[in-house]
């Protein structure tokens, strides 16, 4: 597969939540405590909440795609600091963990390819992500769930790739 890095939320913005208690839409944070057996996917270590951990709920302003396809997300954080994730070549564990995720391809003007698109378990993701990292439209990918939407993560070629 092309080199790539699922990108996870900055630190600096991961900080303004915990210290703020507000999200990107001014929205005071909601928090949870996740149980066994919850998926409460952290957007900036990308791993799932272990059981006792709390979480923030709240709206991400996502920096891309731009223009008409542009929308804020809900995202999980954990309550505590955690590590910023930054392994390339390597799925995110939140996206292997979601039963069900859309792949969504787009290209350099922030257009969405429609033929790169797929929902599939986030298990069998590497598949169409191999798909849409191959192509040399694709500029990034977003990974969502497919049932309510959320970003999960954002997947960027590491240089040297197509």
């Amino acid at each position: 597969m092309t080199g790539f890095r699922c990108v996870a939320i900055p630190t600096e913005t991961a900080d303004r939540f915990r210290r703020t208690g507000l999200d990107d839409r001014g929205n005071a944070l909601r928090r949870a405590v996740a149980a066994a057996g919850s998926h409460f996917p952290c957007r900036h270590c990308l791993r799932l909440a272990a059981p006792g951990e709390a979480v923030l709920l709240g709206s991400y302003d996502l920096p891309r795609p731009l223009g008409v396809y542009w929308t804020p997300s809900p995202i999980f954080l954990h309550e505590a600091p955690c590590p910023r994730a930054e392994a390339a070549n390597r799925i995110a564990p939140i996206v292997l963990a979601n039963p069900l995720v859309s792949v969504r391809a787009y290209d350099a003007a922030d257009q969405c390819l429609y033929d790169l698109g797929q929902v599939c378990a986030g298990g069998e993701v590497e598949a169409p992500l191999r798909r849409a990292l191959g192509d040399a439209r694709t500029a990034f990918v977003s990974i969502h769930t497919a049932r309510p939407g959320c970003l999960l993560a954002q997947v960027e070629r590491l240089p040297g790739g197509p």
